[in-house]
Order: structure tokens, then sequence, then C-alpha cells
């Protein structure tokens, strides 16, 4: 038999051995089904097929009697259960959102989106000026290039053509990160961004997020395309005060917007991240640079949706932006003024969580309706900018002399009692120099460092290499170019004296009066410059990203005059940390903005504050400043500490100095007026006063600025309160002999020593008419061995090489 066969055969057994259909019966037995379903057993058992089958493993799982069942729980979360909720929940959802895009109407504009001006205030509450007269100008769309208009698309939405108005995905996540607290998210469609500017607000909030999406689809199906590009445009903040492409093409490139490039249109597209940031005029290298990366992304995306030639794209040139034009009633200082209360307001909204970013604080700002009022001081104020207009600008002519035009003026007035900001001068006009001078950052301080390392070496209680405690009339080497040492071990920096000038054994007292750099270099290391770095953050010094190298002591970081203003309030305050404030007061909407108080802790003791103080003291009366300052007959009998500070290649040049109620910082800055790279300033005016090489150091003109604007704006003559024993103040000055120092090798006498022109001072104040000669002292300090007059040979002056440094 085949194989065929015998399949047929066993399929013909099968069919035999088929049970027969039960007869159908009355009652609750059920008939079985064939094969597949089983047959039923009189008592209504399955006796076969898969409804056996089943049955026998409910009996496995539930017991040799099958009568235990599935538990409560596991009979309420069936699939078909939670199917069913889910399902539920989705048509809730939906419920909602059809109530939701039903009951919500397109608005009309909010208020933000009709600007209003600020109002700034002196501290009398006179009427310094008004801004935010609204600064755009709506355009038609066709007024604006077609390929400009896709730069915009490209920068912010690719399928903004094609879109229903809103991302969904990006909704979601900006919902879920409100609700996380993550803060505000990227994601948002060009219509979304045009709904949230024009008819609703910048709040982070849920509600305002699903008001955005149903407004957003309503808008989309309502208008065109265009309408909603053109809207979007024309709202948008640029920076500069400029709302709307017309406003922020002149802005930028003082032109209309209908003249603009495609390189012109990429940019500003690319500023819409990020205004303050990318502000080619005030932004850092890593703004630039990302600006830059961001318009390469816009003409990128151009190419790929087909909207820019790709040999057209690779021929295109960064455009840098033209110099920013001062908005109406900006001129002179008050726009520096309301910029630097700007940033302050800026800096607290963004601290206090009213703003995420201080692009966003600026744009809330620039939206206008606020009141502040400023501390600055009217007469003060006015007095400032006569003074350097009288002792500086009006002897600088650009025309006679091209360095005239490279001279920058910078100061800040601050009363260390309350930390208010009462006078600043920025430049010598808010529209013809952009950038604030009183608080830029990028100008070496120089010399005026140097009371900070000596407020370090008191406040730690530091010492000698030899041991000895460091104060005022500790005695140092000031052998020019000498190489400073650690623990007998030179660390490669031998910082030179003003002219290479060698002073031999000198106090610490002395040292500072004439800035000798190597006393101060050697002192730096000594103290330990992690140390000195660390005091001169908590006076006031913004540390961040500073080495603590060697060459700092020469005040080689960046400072500005508001800066170094807060550091001498410090001092003046006997150690109890002033922050510089100009805003008094500060709220919109009858909402008041609180502000922390300017006078903090105590940063360093109140000994260690007021002999730095004493000693500068010195400074003013038998240093750097003595003709400048000490000599001025306006100062009748006034006390006052103050230091100069001159950088190398005279590219700034600085006197900070203060009273008992007053602290003001001037400086001057070497700047290109074209590139604005940093330049000398020497021979500047043609003549600088007390230096026949031209050299604009500090205690020329800052120093001459600095008392004929305090002697006038001082007040009552008052002295200094002052809990110490050492310094100029209080004790006379002395130049004696260097003792041992055993980590040093013994050497010859330095090559010269600054010739004496005075006896040392004595301890009364500051006289009306400081006289060229005092009566000579017989007191020394202690670590004094010789008299001043016949100096031995100091047994460890060091290798006089090294670079050049500046006082």
């Amino acid at each position: 038999m085949g194989r065929a066969e015998e399949r047929r055969a066993r399929q013909r057994a099968g069919r035999r051995a088929a049970p027969k259909r039960s007869p159908r019966t009355t009652g609750s037995a059920s008939v079985g089904a064939v094969g597949a379903v089983g047959t039923v057993s009189p008592d209504g058992a399955p006796v076969g097929g898969r409804a056996a089958a089943r049955a026998a493993r409910t009996r496995g799982k539930n017991g040799k009697n099958g009568k235990t069942g599935k538990s409560g729980i596991r009979r309420f979360f069936t699939w078909k259960t939670v199917l069913g909720s889910l399902f539920g929940f989705v048509l809730l959802v939906m419920g909602a959102f059809v109530a939701l895009y039903v009951m919500t109407p397109i608005p009309t504009a909010n208020a933000d989106a009709m600007l209003q001006s600020n109002v700034y205030k002196y501290s009398d509450g006179s009427i310094l000026t008004r801004s935010g007269k609204l600064n755009r100008e709506t355009v038609d769309l066709a007024e604006v290039p077609k390929p400009v208009q896709h730069t915009f698309v490209a920068a912010e939405n690719k399928t903004f053509y094609q879109d229903a108005g809103v991302d969904l995905r990006g909704t979601a996540r900006g919902i879920l990160n409100t609700l996380s607290g993550k803060g505000a998210q990227g994601g948002s469609t060009i219509t979304q961004q045009y709904v949230k500017n024009y008819y609703l607000t910048q709040n982070q909030t849920v509600t305002r997020k699903l008001k955005e999406l149903v407004i957003s689809l309503k808008l989309d199906r309502k208008k065109s395309k265009d309408y909603i590009l053109a809207g979007y445009i024309n709202t948008s903040y640029y920076g500069r005060g400029a709302y709307g492409i017309q406003a922020a093409a002149q802005a930028y490139y003082h032109k209309d917007a209908k003249n603009l490039t495609v390189e012109q249109g990429a940019y500003l597209a690319a500023l819409l991240q990020a205004p303050n940031q990318y502000d080619w005029a005030i932004a850092t290298d890593t703004g630039k640079t990302l600006v830059q990366q961001r318009w390469n992304y816009v003409l990128n995306n151009m190419v790929q949706m087909h909207w820019l030639d790709e040999g057209k794209r690779q021929a295109m040139k960064f455009p840098v932006p033209l110099a920013p034009k001062g908005a109406p009633g900006m001129e002179g200082q008050t726009g520096y003024l309301v910029d630097a209360a700007n940033a302050a307001l800026e800096k607290q909204l963004v601290a206090q969580g009213t703003a995420s970013t201080l692009s966003d604080a600026e744009a809330l700002i620039t939206k206008g309706g606020w009141t502040i009022t400023l501390n600055v001081d009217k007469k003060k104020q006015t007095e400032l900018e006569r003074t350097v207009k009288q002792q500086l600008t009006s002897k600088l002519d650009q025309k006679k002399r091209a360095v005239d035009g490279a001279v920058q003026a910078g100061a800040v007035s601050v009363d260390p009692k309350t930390g208010k900001v009462l006078a600043l001068y920025g430049g010598v006009d808010y529209f013809k120099h952009y950038t604030n001078n009183a608080t830029r950052r990028d100008y070496q301080p120089a010399s005026t460092f140097k009371p900070v390392i000596l407020a370090a070496a008191l406040d730690e209680g530091a010492k000698t290499q030899d041991g000895r405690q460091i104060d005022a009339n500790t005695i140092y080497d000031g052998t020019s170019g000498r190489q400073v040492v650690d623990n007998g071990t030179k660390v490669g920096f031998a910082p030179p004296n003003e002219d290479d000038q060698d002073y031999g054994p000198i106090t610490v007292q002395t040292a500072m009066n004439d800035s000798v750099n190597s006393v101060f270099a050697q002192m730096g290391v000594d103290v330990g410059m992690a140390e000195v770095m660390k005091v001169a953050g908590k006076l006031g010094m913004d540390t961040k990203g500073m080495q603590a190298v060697p060459a700092q002591t020469l005040g080689s970081m960046g400072a500005s005059p508001m800066e170094m203003a807060g550091i001498y309030a410090t001092l003046d305050n006997h150690g109890k940390k002033v922050t510089p404030t100009i805003i008094k007061s500060a709220e919109r909407d009858n909402t008041a903005v609180t502000f922390p108080n300017p006078i903090g802790d105590q940063v360093i003791t109140r000994e260690a504050a007021d002999t730095v103080t004493s000693v500068l003291t010195g400074v003013v009366d038998d240093g750097t400043a003595k003709t400048s300052v000490a000599a001025n007959p306006a100062r009748d009998g006034q006390q006052v500490a103050g230091k100069t500070g001159t950088s190398d290649n005279n590219k700034s040049a600085w006197f900070t100095g203060f009273t008992p109620n007053l602290v003001t910082s001037v400086g001057l800055f070497g700047e290109d007026p074209k590139t604005h790279a940093q330049v000398p300033m020497t021979g500047a005016t043609g003549h600088v006063p007390g230096s026949p090489s031209g050299r604009i150091n500090g205690g020329s003109y800052p120093a001459l600025i600095w008392a004929a604007y305090t002697f006038e704006a001082m007040g009552e003559v008052s002295k200094f309160d002052l809990d110490t024993t050492q310094g100029a103040a209080v004790q006379p000055s002395v130049t004696p002999t260097l003792s041992q120092s055993p980590t040093t090798t013994p050497s010859s006498t330095p090559t010269s020593q600054k010739p004496t022109t005075q006896p040392p001072t004595s301890s009364a104040p500051p006289s009306s008419s400081p006289t060229t000669s005092r009566p000579p002292t017989s007191s020394a300090p202690p670590s004094a061995t010789n008299s001043p007059s016949t100096p031995t040979p100091p047994e460890n002056p060091l290798d006089p090489k090294g670079p050049k440094g500046g006082q």
C-alpha cells in the first residue's frame, strides 16, 4: 500500500471514530460542538476538545475542586478594564480640548505689546529721563525682501509654510518642563511665538501655554501665513531697544528693512534667540562665536530648503553690525546711567525668578512701564561731569594729536556707609562712545590692586620667608627686577619697578607710597596668591576664572571703576562689605522689586582694613599722589587715602581714593576709536602734568580729576576713625635696612636707592597746605636696625633681573 493510500485510510478511520452529535436537551445542559468544541456530559462537564482543555487548565490553576477562582484585584485589572479606562481618558482629554478650543477666542493685543515709557529719576525724585518711546515701525511684509523673510523661517520654523501653526511635541515638552520646574524651553512655531508676543505674555505657565496652542490653531485657520510672518517679524524684540524688523534694521545697519541683504537678514534672524548676548557691540568673545554659528545655521537651512544657491552661500561673509545709535534723550551721561541701572535691574529680576535669563529680563524692562529711581545725586553727578571736562576732555584734541582720540575716562563715586552710587561717568557721550567706561572690566587696575595684597597679609596674619610678621613696618628689598622666591626657590617672576628704580631696603609703608612692584610681588608669594585672590573676592572683586599667580600682584587682571570703588569702599567701611548699588527703587504695575542690602558682612577684620587705610594716607601725603592730590588748595585739611595705578605700556591709568564719607575710582583707558583695541595713551594732551616723558600715570589726570571732584563734593572736612597703630596716618614713614632672611643667599648692596627729598613724616594729620619737609623723628619701626640716613648693606638682595612691569 502506498503512502497516499495509507493517509486516506487513516482519514476514513478518523471520521468513523468521530463522536456523534448529541441530541438537543432541555434544561441547563448545552449541546457540545463536534471536534474542537467537545461534548458535554450529562452533568454539564465538557468531555473533549478545546473546551475540555480549558477546563483542565482552570482546574490546574484553581485547585483540585476548581472552586478558588480569580482574586478581586485581578478581576478588576483586566486588559479590558485598562483599555477601557485609557480610552475613556483620551476621550475626556479630547473633549476638554474641544471645549477649550470653542471657549477661547482670539483676543485683542495685550497691553505689553503696546510699549510704554520707563521713567528714570535722580535720588531726589527729579526726572533724569524717559525712555521707551515706541521704537517700532510696522512695515508690510511686501517691503521686506523675500530672501530676508526666508531667513526668519529658516532660523525658527522650517515647516512654517506647511504646519498647522503649532508644534504639539514642543508644546507638550514645554508644559512638562514648566510643571517640573525646568524653566522655559524652545520648540514653538513662528505662529506660537507671534501669539505669545502679541496676544499673551511671557509668563511660563501651563495655562498660558495651552492658550497659546489653541489661539495658534485658530489663527492659522483664519489668517494667511504672510499675515502671521509679518506679525512675527514686526513684534519680535531684537535688542538695542528695537522692536520689529524696521527698528532692528536701523539699529544694527542704519538702513530700512527693504534694503537689507540676505546676510544682514540672517544676522537679525539669529539675534532673536538671544538679543542681549548676540549684540555684536557688547557681546563677549563667546557671544560673538555663538551668533556666527547661528548665522551659519540660518543660511545653511536656506540652502537645504532651496531658497539660496549653494555657490552664493559659500561666498557670503558675516555682516558685522554698525555701532549703535543712541535713543533720543540718552545723550551725554544719561545713557550710561540708564544702561547701568537697567543692567542692575536685569540681574535682580533673574535672581528673584521674575525672568529666566538676562535676555528675558532685558525684554521685560524694554517693554516699559517701569519707574526706576537711582541713588545718583544730581549735584554730585553734575560736578563729576564738569570736573572730567575741565581736567581732561577739554585738553584733548584729536586733530592735533591722534593719540588724544584714544583716551577714554570712566569714574564711579560711592557712599561707603550706604553703598549708594552717587555719581557715574561713562564716557564723553553716550552717542559717541557706546561702551560704559564706568562698568567695563577689560582694562588692568595695575597698582590699585596693591592694597588688596596688603589687606590679605594683615587679615591672614601672614609672615615673610624668614618668619617676620607682615605689617606696615616690615622691611623688604626694593631692588628693581629682583627675582621673587618661594621657600628659597625662584618662581620665575622678576618685575621691574617704574623706570627701573632701585629702592634698596624699605618698609611696606614706603613701598606703598612709591608703588614698588618688587616688594608687593614678593609679598604676594609670602601671603600665598590663593589667599590674596580669596581676599580680593571677599572685598568685592570678581575673581571668577582668575589664576592665582604672582603676575596678578601687578594688577594684571581686568576690573572696572565700579568694582574698584566697591573694594576701596569696603576698606573705608572698616572691612564690612560694600556693594556699589545704583538703583534706589524700581516698580512696575504697583509691584516693587526688592534689592539686597548693599552693606554686607565683615569680610576682613577692622584692624586689617583700618591699617590699609592708614598706609594709603601715605600715598597721598608722601607718595605718588602728593603733587596732584595733597597739594590741591581745595583740600582744606581733609584726610585722604588712595592709590595710583599705571598699567604696562600705559594702556590704563588709575586713581582710587577716599575720604571717610566718599569713595571715588577714576580710570583712563587707551582705546583705538576704530578697532577698539587697547593702545598706549603716552603723549596725549601734549603735556602731562608731572610726567616729562608724556606718560599718563595714575598720579596725573586720574588723580587730578579725583581731587577736583572730591574736594568740591565731599561736604565738611572729616578724619578717619582708625583702629590701628600702624601706617602713615598714625606713624612716621621711614626707610630702614633689610633684616636677615635665612631663605636667600647674601649678595652685594642694591645698585641704587631712591633719593630722599624730605625727612620722615610726623604723625600729625595732614594740613591744608602740606609742607615739603617735616621735623625728623627718633622713633623707628621695631624691625629697623639702623637710621634711614645711613642704611647698612642688606644681607639678602636677590637677582635684579626680570620682565618689564607697570607701576
